[in-house]
């Protein structure tokens, strides 16, 4: 069973960044697509970027100019570069790794606030 574990989370201020990082546990065969999602509370979870094995990423229009996704695919891992936060960024933020099937990090907290 794969697992992906997130880490980098936390409290910052407006205008601050975070890295968020993931990695899974062991090499997932037929990869396609590595991403970041976020839930923020009564809101759906909706997908923040992506980027596919041979590197070609996708932004949602809110964090673009903001955001880097990067991975690193000796090590399994995709990471997420957070610089000018706002509070709107504040949520739940999940990585998650599509190949056959997809896979869940357990999600990691992110808090924009003075």
């Amino acid at each position: 069973q794969v697992q992906l574990v997130e880490s980098g989370g936390g409290l910052v201020q407006p205008g601050g960044s975070l890295r968020l990082s993931c990695a899974a546990s062991r090499i997932i065969f037929g990869l396609n697509v590595m991403g970041w999602y976020r839930q923020a509370p009564g809101k759906e979870r909706e997908l923040v970027a992506e980027i596919t094995t041979s590197g070609i990423t996708r932004y949602i229009d809110s964090v673009k100019g903001r955001f880097t996704i990067s991975k690193d695919s000796a090590k399994n891992s995709v990471y997420l570069q957070m610089n000018s936060l706002k509070p709107g960024d504040t949520a739940v933020y999940f990585c998650s790794f599509l190949a056959a099937a997809r896979y869940w990090g357990q999600g990691t907290q992110v808090t924009v606030s003075a």
